[in-house]
């Protein structure tokens, strides 16, 4: 176990250091300039369009909508890393992890728009919904079946299997944590839930998601700020601290500048998975007239995971930053800032918070691995395995190390990420051209711009919903 872990370390540097920083700040960077800031001149809009929020049946064919759509990749993004992630890029990086974690997340949302664009653009139909997601527009859009199927092996052992052990692992410290609850009792009932959902289908993962997330969200959102203005007086000092840090100026912990900017981009892509290859696969099964309503929708949940839920996490830990290298991590330093702002109600509600936004996270990774192996493969066995092992997976991560299971999430993650940015970096003409003829189209006073396949001649055999 100790030479799978050193491996795994080494492996982390290097696809950290070298390649996948370089790679996810330089096409964040591209898109935002491409597009003249969507993320930021289209916010309005985005807000808008999840007004979108009635699924469309076609016969027998139920759709799913863009609000749902937008809950289920939520789902996903929001999760552990809004608070073990946070707290674990603080110990690790420094204040100034959180720094590096807005910018990942405004220009990052940039990634998100072309990347759901994209999905929503090379769609198929399947039997309950629309299918897509970056291996169906690596092989559509790009011609290149081979890579479709290397992601779609990616992305299902990355979230299936590494990213719900971390949500496990994450959940079983905070019940043991609160309740005392032994993680193998914790992880046995996780587990059992788990497999009831997923055997229900995507259907049943868009209604529990519709309701769990708004829940939770706003909740926890709505603690923070209650501890955030309790401690008005002291935001100028944590921003200070926060940006200070961000550049070396003042650095407490970590080792420097290079640490607290790979934890945090680390972190804010594990959290809100801007230009991962993730989100995607939620925005293609989408219901909208056109495709940029997802690209739409899928920037303002990178905004909604990091600028508001994981801010608030980090303000609540800097505010009793004491805790901070007294041999907390993860959820554990969470659970006492909080305890720490409200009493002991605050380390039992992150408990109570963190088995919500962990339990919705599982059924959204679960989906985005049964889509992607229903890519390269029509049989059922192989599915019906995948649900198996992603409830072994979930036991497993009750019962593993905290750095166990980050680790191999953060190199699974990179994996993946490494093979999306490639292809939508190729691709991502396509995306300016939706983008452009939406904005044409809201110009002519269009309000609900509609997308037809002859408009874009040289790929319209490749399309096949529009």
């Amino acid at each position: 176990m100790e030479l799978f872990s050193q491996i795994i370390n080494e492996t982390n540097d290097i696809l950290w250091t070298y390649i996948l920083i370089v790679m996810l700040l330089g096409c964040a960077i591209w898109f935002s300039i491409r597009t003249r800031f969507v993320q930021f001149r289209m916010l309005g809009e985005m807000i808008r369009l999840l007004g979108d929020s009635t699924a469309k049946i076609n016969g027998h064919e139920k759709h799913i909508s863009s609000f749902q759509a937008f809950t289920i990749s939520l789902a996903s993004r929001v999760g552990t890393g809004n608070l073990a992630g946070v707290a674990t890029a603080i110990t690790v990086g420094g204040p100034g992890a959180i720094f590096w974690m807005w910018i990942i997340a405004l220009l990052g949302s940039s990634s998100a728009f072309v990347e759901s664009s994209l999905a929503q653009l090379f769609k198929i139909r399947g039997k309950h919904s629309y299918i897509g997601g970056p291996a169906y527009y690596m092989e559509r859009g790009l011609k290149k079946r081979w890579m479709g199927i290397l992601f779609a092996v990616l992305i299902t052992i990355t979230f299936g299997f590494a990213f719900n052990s971390v949500q496990s692992n994450t959940m079983s410290a905070a019940l043991e944590s609160a309740f005392a609850v032994k993680p193998w009792l914790s992880g046995t009932i996780i587990s059992v839930l788990t497999l009831i959902i997923i055997f229900g289908g995507v259907q049943r993962i868009a209604t529990i998601s519709s309701i769990i997330v708004p829940i939770m969200a706003v909740g926890y959102i709505l603690l923070a700020l209650f501890v955030v203005l309790s401690n008005i007086d002291r935001i100028p000092t944590v921003i200070g601290q926060i940006i200070g840090n961000a550049f070396g100026w003042h650095q407490a912990v970590g080792g420097g500048i290079g640490a607290t900017l790979m934890q945090g981009i680390k972190r804010g892509l594990f959290s809100n998975e801007a230009g991962m290859g993730s989100a995607p696969n939620a925005a293609a099964t989408a219901h909208v007239t056109h495709p940029a309503k997802q690209g739409f929708i899928q920037a303002l949940g990178v905004f909604t995971d990091t600028l508001l839920i994981c801010s608030c996490t980090a303000f609540i830990i800097l505010f009793s930053e004491e805790h901070i290298g007294n041999g907390l991590d993860g959820i554990q330093l969470t659970q006492a800032a909080l305890t720490n702002e409200v009493g002991s109600i605050g380390g039992i509600y992150v408990a109570i918070a963190t088995l919500f936004f962990a339990y919705s996270s599982i059924l959204g990774n679960y989906y985005y691995g049964e889509a992607n192996i229903r890519f390269f493969t029509a049989r059922r066995w192989p599915v019906q395995l995948y649900r198996i092992l992603v409830g072994g997976m979930v036991m497993f991560g009750s019962l593993a190390s905290l750095n166990l299971v980050w680790s191999l999430a953060d190199v699974t993650m990179a994996l993946m990420s490494i093979c999306n940015l490639i292809a939508i970096v190729l691709l991502g003409k396509y995306a300016f051209r939706l983008l452009d003829d939406y904005l044409e189209q809201k110009r002519k006073g269009i309000k609900s711009p509609v997308f037809h396949k002859e408009r874009m001649k040289d790929i319209e055999q490749d399309l096949e919903c529009w």
